[in-house]
């Protein structure tokens, strides 16, 4: 696979504002590439500029060869936007939508009609294509959202929060949906708060935080170095906390994050689960589990509230 992002160098300021700080990054194409990070991480304003919404302020940003200070209006047309905001227009039905959305790209009545057609079957809306907006439900504006912006075939699809406010069942049809798209060879860029729909879609990521790349890499290879195997979260306090701190610390490969009355222990080695039982834990309430995804962003983001 070959590039088809390249980011260098790239900067993003507003007044005084650094919304993105130097950072550099590519997306192979055929893969889909997330962006991590809590609010104001500079993930949005980044996916912003791949999209020549955004000017970028410096460095350099090629999408698929081309340079988006000089030509965006070609970058335009070979990407599919769903953005986090619902902009279907209310005034029209769900057909509508798509076929004025369709017009943008100078598509022939005939071609756009047909991949109109392909799309509401894709994300299983041919029964309300003769709806007016306002009678669709989130998740059905969600899936139609994600469907216009496949109207145009597009080399690169950019998700920006694709899921949100969504029940599970319609978050798993979707990434079904997109799980196919990714399969048929379209390079996406997703934006999410979601780890679980990351680690589901994503095959390399970054974590962003104050405009700045902390980490990059595959899910599972995240996991494994910044979190490891298993965890425990254990709620205990007073003398015994003090003896459990002291026993991890005498432990390889155990590292331990104290938040309030909660311990999270952490075992890098193959036999974590063991390791961590060893310590015959106790405490008012104790959980085993493997580690994951929100692991890894808690602790390289921190746990308090970002504004």
């Amino acid at each position: 696979m070959t590039e088809i992002i390249l980011a260098r160098n790239l900067v993003k300021k507003y007044g005084d504002l650094t919304a993105v700080d130097t950072i550099s990054f590519s997306v192979l194409g055929g893969e889909c590439f997330g962006f991590l990070g809590p609010n104001g991480a500079g993930k949005t304003t980044t996916v912003r500029m791949i999209s020549c919404v955004s000017p970028l302020t410096a460095g350099e940003l090629l999408v698929d060869g081309l340079d988006v200070r000089s030509q965006p209006r070609r970058i335009k047309s070979i990407l599919g936007v769903v953005p986090q905001e619902d902009n279907l227009d209310p005034d029209l039905t769900v057909r509508q939508n798509l076929v004025v959305y369709a017009r943008y790209f100078d598509i022939p009545r005939a071609l756009a009609e047909a991949r109109i057609d392909e799309s509401l079957a894709l994300f299983q809306l041919q029964e309300k294509q003769h709806e007016p907006i306002r009678a669709l439900s989130t998740g059905l504006k969600r899936r139609l959202t994600i469907a216009r912006g496949l109207i145009n075939q597009p080399k690169i699809l950019v998700l920006d929060e694709p899921t949100t406010g969504l029940d599970p069942q319609a978050r798993h049809l979707v990434w079904q949906k997109l799980r196919y798209l990714k399969g048929q060879g379209v390079t996406m860029l997703l934006c999410t708060h979601y780890m679980e729909e990351a680690a589901h879609l994503c095959d390399r990521l970054v974590i962003m935080h104050r405009g700045r790349i902390l980490v990059e890499g595959s899910p599972a290879e995240l996991v494994a170095e910044h979190a490891g195997r298993e965890v425990v979260e254990l709620h205990l306090r007073g003398p015994e906390r003090e003896k459990v701190l002291a026993e991890v610390a005498s432990r390889p490969g155990l590292t331990v994050e104290e938040v309030e009355d909660i311990l999270y222990i952490y075992a890098r080695t193959a036999d974590g689960r063991a390791a961590i039982a060893d310590l015959m834990l106790g405490g008012e309430k104790v959980i085993y589990r493997h580690a994951n995804l929100e692991d890894v962003f808690l602790r390289l983001t921190g746990r308090g509230l970002l504004e």
